[in-house]
């Protein structure tokens, strides 16, 4: 009789920590603006959620060790670790934001900083040494800007915090602004592979995997960090002397995380609607919602920071784009656990 294969715990890709992110984005949106009341429902939602996938994660590191140290050394999978450092620092700006609570917040982004820290350096580390690697058409996918996108919460949720370091502010500044100008390096690496690995390979339809919309996440979470840098100007001379800089590439960021929208738009419907892919719930979908919620909250920020109420427009229609994918997302969810099987494929 033949052994069943693994599911459940052992299987649960480490990208779930994306469930956070996409909720605490769409809340701190929603807070943005002036949906209280669902900023805060969400919020609420996001603390025991983001507890409850840590303990999930000891869990499984504590029974199936060696699952968890394949996911490291995957290509495929060990990417989904940075989502770890994304949903703490989101979740951070969340009690920020909405819960008013600098000191939890400046905790969260220690504890960021650390895994970021761990992360960027063990996992890039242990991917660049190992001996066996897949080919680039395989090794490669969207998830990968779960990097990018750990490097920006960090500088987004320390720039927030910045006022808040009294004598330290030049500091924090200093370093927000190069987790900022790293992130978008790394953005530019990484977006040249996947952007080759598009046009230059075979595409299938399985191929287009939720983590796909990262590509816009990455830099519409790059534009936040941006506006908010622009915002802090005040309390640095450095970021008043850049100020030119920091506007220009903000607005960079912004401009391609529109145009990625038509192009991923159009490779969802080829995806979908010509290829007949089978739409059901996926745990990666948590990473396509993210970009969603991402996307309204840098709009409202850069119309601010461009002063351009017509621009006001965008994020108050995207915002109910990012409530009903979230929406739709849960309630996949939800019916996956009530029927005891919620599938857990990794980034492939």
């Amino acid at each position: 009789m033949s052994e069943s294969p693994p599911t459940g715990l052992a299987t649960m890709p480490p990208a779930y920590f994306a469930l956070v992110m996409a909720t605490g984005i769409v809340s701190i949106a929603c807070q943005l603006l002036g949906y209280t009341l669902l900023a805060r429902g969400l919020f609420y939602l996001n603390v025991p959620a983001y507890a409850a996938l840590w303990m999930l994660t000891v869990m499984r590191m504590v029974r199936h060790r060696e699952r968890v140290l394949a996911d490291v050394t995957s290509h495929g999978r060990a990417v989904g670790f940075f989502t770890t450092v994304a949903a703490t620092c989101v979740l951070g700006s969340q009690f920020l934001l909405i819960g008013g609570l600098w000191s939890i917040a400046a905790s969260l982004w220690a504890f960021g900083i650390v895994l970021w820290a761990c992360l960027t350096y063990g996992v890039f580390a242990i991917l660049t040494v190992k001996t066996e690697k897949p080919p680039l058409a395989e090794g490669i996918n969207g998830g990968w800007l779960v990097a990018v996108v750990a490097a920006q919460s960090v500088a987004v949720l320390g720039a927030q915090l910045a006022s808040g370091f009294d004598a330290y502010r030049p500091q924090v500044i200093l370093f927000c602004l190069a987790m900022w100008l790293g992130g978008g390096m790394l953005y530019i690496w990484i977006i040249s592979l996947i952007f080759y690995r598009y046009t230059f390979f075979t595409l299938s339809p399985s191929d287009l995997a939720p983590p796909y919309w990262i590509n816009m996440g990455a830099v519409a979470i790059s534009t936040l960090a941006g506006t908010l840098l622009v915002a802090a100007a005040p309390l640095s001379p450095l970021l008043t002397t850049l100020m030119p800089f920091l506007q220009g590439f903000t607005l960079l960021f912004w401009a391609t995380a529109t145009w990625w929208i038509p192009m991923l738009l159009i490779l969802g419907i080829w995806r979908h609607v010509v290829r007949r892919f089978p739409l059901r719930y996926d745990p990666l979908y948590w990473g396509a919602v993210f970009p969603l919620g991402m996307y309204t909250a840098s709009t409202i920020r850069i119309a601010r920071m461009i002063d351009m109420p017509a621009l006001m427009i965008v994020p108050k229609l995207f915002v109910y784009v990012a409530l009903a994918a979230w929406t739709v997302t849960m309630l996949g969810l939800l019916a996956s656990l009530v029927r005891g099987a919620a599938p857990a494929r990794g980034l492939q």
